[in-house]
């Protein structure tokens, strides 16, 4: 099979084109900057601007799958998101590609229980009203036979090419810096975090299996855990004392005056604030039970990763 990853840079694109090389596909990677180096020697990296539809559909062609992983920063979702992921989408359908989108949770909101497929999405911020928009117009193109669509969700994430995720970007790059790491608005609620591998190997799931079309699925992740316990394992495998700090409401509404993603993040406190848990239970009912890594295994696995990026400074290609 031959599948095209497009947003091969980032956390997700580049662990899920890791998962699916492993699983002998053919695997193209696509991103604005990518080289050779980021991936290994078996994969095709093929730079390409996605918001320029010739250039998307000369990336798709000859799929048998396109992923689309990449994303925008989040002062961009609003004008530029749909745009770009429409884009995508007419390259699949050019290419006669089944289409599997990597999404996240904001279009639930915060319920008071645990996230599940069967959830209504009623998030009130803005970006949630994006993300909802967004795949309702995927699944009605899949609907009206446009492109053949399947959606995977999934929680914040971490692992070694994460390195935008929160648990990076407050925990482990900052203690291997040597730095206290900070929980983001509450270190004790418990939350769904995805270890990149663990959610790359449900994306290849949803590659592999075309009967997942016509809907979103929920990716299952290793049990809830606090950041507090999180950001104590890191501290554990980088051996650091487990200080750690917090970004309060205040602070990060100061922070946002100068800093546009931190402005934008403020509407992500109430993901934060309260238990915030995804549960995948479709997913396994209908493809069976995902191997997911223990949080002790994949922060040690994450803490190891990234202080071989720190130090040699190369892209990360396995």
């Amino acid at each position: 099979m031959h599948v095209t990853v497009l947003g091969a840079t980032g956390g997700i694109g580049r662990a899920t084109t890791l998962e699916l090389a492993a699983r002998g596909h053919a695997v193209t990677a696509v991103s604005r900057s990518i080289t050779p180096a980021h991936v290994p020697s078996d994969v095709r990296a093929l730079a390409a601007d996605l918001t320029d539809p010739v250039a998307a559909r000369a990336a798709c062609a000859g799929s048998d799958v396109v992923v689309m992983a990449a994303s925008l920063p989040y002062a961009a979702w609003a004008n530029h998101l749909q745009p770009m992921v429409t884009t995508a989408l007419d390259a699949a359908a050019a290419a006669d590609a089944r289409f599997v989108m990597v999404d996240n949770l904001y279009g639930y909101g915060t319920p008071d229980t645990p996230i599940t497929d069967a959830s209504p999405e009623v998030g009130t911020t803005r970006k949630a009203a994006v993300r909802r928009d967004l795949g309702r117009s995927l699944l009605a193109a899949h609907a009206a036979g446009h492109a053949r669509v399947t959606i995977g969700r999934f929680s914040d994430y971490y692992g070694v090419h994460g390195q935008n995720s929160l648990v990076n970007m407050l925990g482990v790059d900052r203690v291997l810096a040597g730095k206290r790491p900070q929980a983001f608005i509450d270190a004790d609620q418990p939350h769904t975090f995805a270890y990149l591998p663990d959610a790359a190997r449900a994306v290849a799931t949803l590659v592999e299996r075309p009967e997942a079309d016509g809907r979103s699925w929920i990716l299952p992740a290793a049990e809830p855990r606090t950041q507090r316990a999180i950001l104590t394992l890191v501290c554990e495998a980088a051996g650091r004392p487990a200080r750690i700090g917090r970004i309060t409401p205040g602070m990060l509404w100061v922070a946002g005056l100068v800093d546009t993603q931190l402005r934008e993040a403020r509407e992500q406190v109430a993901q934060f604030d309260r238990p915030y848990v995804a549960l995948g239970r479709d997913f396994e009912a209908t493809f069976g039970p995902l191997r997911t890594t223990p949080h002790e295994v994949a922060v040690a696995e994450t803490v190891a990763g990234r202080r071989v990026a720190r130090s040699s400074g190369a892209p990360l290609a396995a």
